[in-house]
């Protein structure tokens, strides 16, 4: 199987050697097409791509920028592909928040991301300390073993289907106000009768948040499968994640986040998270915003969920509206179009 490298070209020369000396150990002896302008980016479609991005100084890449427009644009530009990506940074900021940018255009584009789909290189590199303390190597041995077998995932993966999937439904919602329960309740009718669908409700002080135990404590307690703070994460959340093919989170916005218990659960997830990873399992989103910011929301999940614990993102993977008043979510112009296609979507992801 062969990848197909996109590689914007820096804005400065010097920007990209880092890069180019990874990419050309990782993908030796690969069959690798390069496309390197926004141009260039057609015929895309079914391929397995890696992402590579240089930035300079400032965190930016001009024609990574054009290539970012035209992902925007054109909804099916990437139908089919499965992609990682490597961002590599001149200094210690902005390469994680392009690398989220970047995963919601591939994936509005229709594009699917691997599970962990994100190698980052900050100017020191500090960020693979432990890993090249793991290896018993130095941090450029470590950045190449990640990209290394980034490459390799890319290049195989493919999220299992199932005759009848397994749907984990979390949310800190009310039923009787939710415009984001309101959609969901509407995506589950189309899901019904082809997958088991299993709903927990996060809300009312029912979920404490990680307090960040030491290391070790998180291990023990997810090799026994539970976390030191028990509750409902220990004795629901856990054997549902553990048994679901997908989970779909219901987002709404809460100035420009997931609501609190909702973030809790994605942080006390590292318990589990520490026993075992999420590649064979998909995360959906469904993200109502009351006036703006459903793309900040989506990337969050990204960040958490794909990137940080591992979660397979399916082509297509948030349905993002807006809706202020209750009941307004159901009666937006194109919604039930809309509503279709994402229960479709998820259908296609998991079933056989």
């Amino acid at each position: 199987m062969s990848i197909t490298l996109i590689y914007p070209t820096p804005d400065e020369g010097w920007a990209g050697q880092r890069l180019e000396g990874v990419l050309n150990r990782v993908l030796a002896g690969r069959a690798v097409r390069a496309v390197r302008t926004a141009k260039k980016l057609v015929s895309l479609k079914g391929q397995r791509l890696l992402f590579a991005l240089a930035l300079g100084e400032a965190g930016t890449n001009l024609e990574y920028v054009r290539m970012l427009a035209w992902l925007r644009k054109e909804p099916n530009l990437l139908a089919g592909c499965t992609a990682g990506l490597i961002v590599d940074g001149a200094g210690e900021l902005y390469t994680k928040s392009v690398a989220a940018e970047a995963a919601l255009a591939l994936n509005r584009a229709g594009c699917a991301l691997v599970g962990r789909p994100l190698v980052e290189a900050t100017g020191s590199l500090a960020n693979f300390e432990v890993q090249a303390k793991n290896l018993g190597t130095d941090r450029m041995g470590a950045y190449r073993a990640a990209a290394g077998e980034l490459a390799e995932r890319v290049e195989t993966e493919t999220l299992p289907k199932r005759e009848r999937p397994n749907v984990l439904v979390l949310h800190a919602s009310s039923h009787h106000t939710s415009n984001t329960m309101d959609l969901w309740s509407r995506v589950r009718e189309r899901l019904e009768g082809r997958c088991d669908i299993q709903e927990i409700g996060l809300r009312n002080g029912t979920l404490s948040d990680c307090s960040g135990c030491p290391y070790t404590m998180c291990l023990h307690f997810g090799e026994k499968g539970g976390c030191f703070y028990g509750g409902v994460m220990q004795n629901e959340v856990y054997p549902a994640v553990r048994t679901a093919d997908a989970l779909v989170l219901l987002c709404p916005n809460y100035n420009d986040a997931l609501p609190a218990n909702l973030t809790a659960c994605v942080n006390r997830l590292t318990a589990l998270f520490r026993q075992t990873r999420f590649y064979d399992k998909a995360v959906f989103a469904i993200v109502v915003s009351g006036y703006s910011g459903g793309d900040a929301v989506a990337r969050q999940v990204i960040d958490a969920m794909n990137m940080n614990k591992s979660f397979y993102l399916p082509p297509n993977f948030a349905l993002i509206e807006t809706a202020n008043f209750p009941g307004q979510a159901l009666n937006l112009p194109g919604i039930q179009t809309r509503l279709e296609d994402f229960g479709r979507n998820i259908l296609e992801a998991l079933c056989l």
